[in-house]
C-alpha cells in the first residue's frame, strides 16, 4: 500500500493559528506493517490529532514510533490478552487491534459531521472485521477507509 495523505500547507506557524482545522486520524497496524506505519506517520502534518493502535505478539516488539505530538500511540501485546471471552484461548492475530479500534470508534466517532481519516494497515482478518464494523455499524462509507490494496477491500486509494 502506498499511503499518501492529502497535501496541504502545514508548518509550525500554520498549526498555531486558531482557525487551523485539525483532522482526526484513526490508524491501526500490526507487527508486519510497522514500516508502512512509519511512512504514514511521517507524512502526517505535525498538528495531526488522533489515535494509533499497534498490535504485536508480545512486549519485546514494543518500541518507539515517531507520531505527531497530539496523537496517542497504544501498543497491544497479544501475549497479555485473552481470546474470545469464555473460551480460554489466546488472543489471535488481529483480535486485539479489532477490539481496540471498534471500542474507540464506537465511543469517539461522531455521526455525520465526523471527518476522521481512517488508515488500517494490519493483517487481513483484523482489517476486514474492522472495515465491516465501521461500514455496517457506524455507517462509514468504505471508500473513506484506507487499507492495503492487496486485500481487495473497497476502499479509498
Amino acid at each position: 500500500m502506498t499511503a499518501r495523505i492529502a497535501s496541504t500547507e502545514h508548518g509550525a506557524a500554520a498549526c498555531r493559528t486558531p482557525r487551523h482545522s485539525r483532522v482526526q486520524h484513526l490508524i491501526a497496524a500490526d507487527e508486519a506493517s510497522l514500516t508502512e506505519l512509519e511512512v504514514v506517520l511521517a507524512g502526517l502534518p505535525i498538528c495531526s490529532t488522533g489515535r494509533v493502535f499497534i498490535e504485536v505478539p508480545d512486549e519485546s516488539w514494543i518500541g518507539t514510533v515517531s507520531a505527531p505530538a497530539r496523537m496517542t500511540v497504544t501498543w497491544l501485546a497479544r501475549a497479555r490478552r485473552s481470546g474470545e471471552p469464555g473460551t480460554g484461548r489466546s488472543c489471535a492475530p488481529g483480535a486485539a487491534v479489532h477490539r481496540a479500534v471498534v471500542a474507540w470508534a464506537d465511543e469517539m466517532l461522531c455521526a455525520d459531521a465526523d471527518d476522521t481519516r481512517i488508515i488500517l494497515l494490519g493483517g487481513y482478518l483484523g482489517t476486514a472485521d474492522i472495515v465491516d464494523h465501521l461500514t455496517e455499524v457506524r455507517g462509514i462509507p468504505a471508500a473513506s477507509i484506507r487499507t492495503p490494496e492487496r486485500f481487495g477491500l473497497a476502499t479509498a486509494r
